[in-house]
């Protein structure tokens, strides 16, 4: 990817994860308080970068656990069971921890302190990744800056452009029902080379 891991260091996963588990960075603009949730294990093949816990996935302290995530393992072609072993899929938001709601009702976007103060030194612990799935715009616009002018829908549609073991998708949201229906092109082409790719690493 574009934003490079850092060399691993001595301090061990584990050490890591417990030292982000106690981050208070942006503690003062979260309405539900900090609760990082990710998925990372070295073993992991597949990557997901999104965007940030919603409310369920704060409440639950699990990735995904909600409507979207039900579209994007079907996206993939894969099921809970697969989709939650952390040895074969690593889960990272934008944002580790629920960013609150904005005036019109929907999420916020993620809190900008979050990726590049963690994201480095979580990438350095997943050697195995050969497929990253970057979900929804935040990602895309952070991991394939080259592509800040297009549309996330003109994005997606490039994917063959994108770098190897890199595909982009729209975030899963219920929005994406009606954006499926005008863009019947990534159902048809992007959909099966997704799950063929998810299924050669599996």
């Amino acid at each position: 990817m574009t934003r490079a891991a850092r060399k691993p260091s001595a301090e061990s996963l584990d050490e890591l994860l417990a030292r982000l588990s106690l981050c208070r960075v942006c503690a003062k603009h979260l309405p539900l308080g900090p609760r990082p949730v990710l998925q990372v294990v070295p073993s992991a093949r597949i990557l997901i970068l999104s965007q940030a816990p919603g409310t369920r996935v704060h409440e639950t302290g699990l990735n995904f656990n909600d409507r979207s995530g039900d579209r994007l393992r079907e996206w993939m072609g894969v099921d809970r069971d697969t989709f939650y072993d952390d040895r074969r899929v690593a889960v990272m938001g934008m944002a580790f921890c629920y960013p609150g709601r904005d005036a019109k009702g929907g999420d916020l976007p993620p809190r900008p302190e979050c990726a590049p103060l963690w994201h480095p030194d979580l990438l350095a612990h997943l050697p195995k990744v050969a497929l990253t799935l970057l979900v929804g715009s935040y990602a895309i616009e952070y991991y394939m800056p080259d592509v800040k002018r297009q549309s996330m829908t003109e994005t997606v549609k490039a994917w063959r452009l994108a770098p190897a073991g890199i595909l982009p998708l729209p975030h899963p949201s219920w929005r994406t029902t009606f954006w499926e229906k005008q863009n019947p092109w990534f159902r048809r082409t992007l959909i099966p080379e997704l799950r063929r790719r998810v299924a050669a690493l599996l």
